[in-house]
């Protein structure tokens, strides 16, 4: 380390001169307020479940247009995840590079935009093709959004990530609805589509651009610039500022990602096979074997509307206990009883469980090193995803050889491995964010 400089002569003046670069360091964050763009955050998370949600009431229609069998239509489902699951750590990657904000603003575009090819595509091929482009936008936003997110969050200097994903969770209802009304309404699948692409493009773009710098972003943006100018003098007995480096995959953050690996397999499984339960186990009619998911979806977004609220007063260790326990009770009773009324209610009450659970667990790895969220926010988003897609097959797979409800039994099983779990989200262990301290007025000549 070299020595510090000195002044050449002795009239240097003992106090530096007020001058802008003493005065605010160009690390410092970007003041919060009304610039801190977190309204067209919201709606990007709104965009995000509403696009892909309203795919999901059109599959039987595909199916048919396209003739495809039960096989051919699991291959075409996979592109979703073919896509999504090298898209997370790539996005992750670029959010590095270039800011969350950049990020965020292309794929929400290409997202909007590739709701469309699904409804284009005439062949087994080409639907695999579309839902892997579909997949790989889906993937980077969810990763950008969320590194953004916490980027936010981090300013606020309170828990608020779980207000985004009750957005989301808005969306995906708002989605859901429209799908089935367009599909009891006759509209064919490739209209819906075209009408969803050019309404969410519109928005999309409306979105994009008010989504303002991360106080990330604002960071990288003057951290070349001050790494390459002149060594400044230090003060008696400051130690020489270091920057710190993002973390790799450590233990840690593996465990995080095994936490959301639960918590998103319990929300895969419901999604997938609540209603099948309710219809083939319990022998409930069409409109009470969907209410199952509707109640649990609605419980999620008001659980995610409180979730913030809930983790801020009792800590998000607390929080991601309690409701793994209600999830496993609520499993519980559900598969237990004989009744598709009493099913329905608890399955509200698992959505309630489970509600706050992965954008807690988000928050909690962003905050594992002090760099760019967006290593961390992508591997244990890719974990994730990867339950959230594998999770149903393998209850189907376990269905086979049994029955739906012995099947099921993996609902409480993983709620206990989430509370057992939970304590990787306290505060302990978790980095602070250290900013460089600003350039001491120099004798620079």
């Amino acid at each position: 380390m070299s020595a510090p400089r000195t002044p050449s002569t002795p009239s240097t003046p003992s106090t530096p001169p007020s001058s802008p670069r003493t005065q605010t360091s160009p690390l410092s964050p970007p003041k919060r307020g009304r610039g801190s763009g977190a309204l067209s955050l919201y709606a990007v998370f709104f965009l995000n479940g509403l696009v892909l949600a309203s795919w999901a009431p059109r599959i039987p229609q595909v199916k048919e247009q396209l003739q495809l069998s039960d096989g051919q239509l699991g291959l075409a489902l996979l592109g979703v995840a073919l896509g999504s699951v090298p898209a997370m750590p790539t996005a992750g990657a670029l959010v590095n590079r270039f800011g969350s904000r950049a990020v965020a603003r292309t794929a929400v575009l290409v997202y909007a935009a590739a709701i469309a090819l699904p409804g284009l595509a005439r062949s087994l091929p080409e639907l695999l093709v579309s839902l892997a482009v579909l997949g790989a936008a889906v993937g980077a936003l969810d990763v950008a959004m969320n590194a953004h997110a916490v980027d936010l969050e981090r300013s606020s200097g309170r828990t608020r990530i779980s207000s985004f994903h009750a957005l989301f969770s808005a969306g995906a209802l708002a989605g859901a609805l429209l799908g089935t009304l367009a599909a009891a309404g006759g509209v064919t699948p490739r209209a819906q589509f075209a009408v969803t692409a050019v309404v969410a493009l519109l928005a999309a773009g409306v979105a994009a651009a008010a989504l303002r710098p991360s106080t990330h972003q604002h960071q990288r943006k003057h951290q070349h610039q001050y790494e390459n100018e002149p060594a400044y003098e230090n003060e008696p007995g400051q130690p020489e500022p270091a920057l710190t480096r993002p973390s790799r995959f450590t233990p840690r953050l593996l465990l995080l990602s095994a936490l959301g690996l639960c918590v998103l397999l319990i929300e895969g499984v419901v999604t997938d096979w609540g209603s099948v339960y309710l219809a083939d186990s319990l022998h409930a009619d069409p409109g009470p074997a969907g209410a199952g998911y509707v109640a649990f979806a609605l419980a999620m977004t008001v659980g995610r509307l409180y979730g913030d609220r809930a983790a801020n007063r009792f800590g998000p260790v607390r929080v991601v206990r309690t409701g793994a326990l209600l999830t496993a009770a609520g499993s519980v009773v559900t598969l237990a009883t004989g009744r598709p009324v009493v099913a329905v209610v608890f399955f509200a009450l698992i959505g309630l469980g489970v509600a706050a659970s992965f954008p807690l667990v988000v928050s909690a790895a962003s905050r594992l090193h002090t760099g760019s969220p967006g290593t961390a926010v992508a591997t244990v988003s890719t974990t994730g995803y990867f339950a959230f897609l594998a999770g149903p097959p393998l209850v189907g797979f376990l269905a086979e050889h049994s029955s739906v409800r012995a099947a099921l039994l993996i609902l409480p099983v993983l709620a206990v491995a989430t509370a057992l779990l939970a304590p990787l989200l306290r505060a302990e262990g978790r980095a602070t964010t250290t900013h460089r301290p600003a350039p001491q007025t120099a004798s620079r000549r």
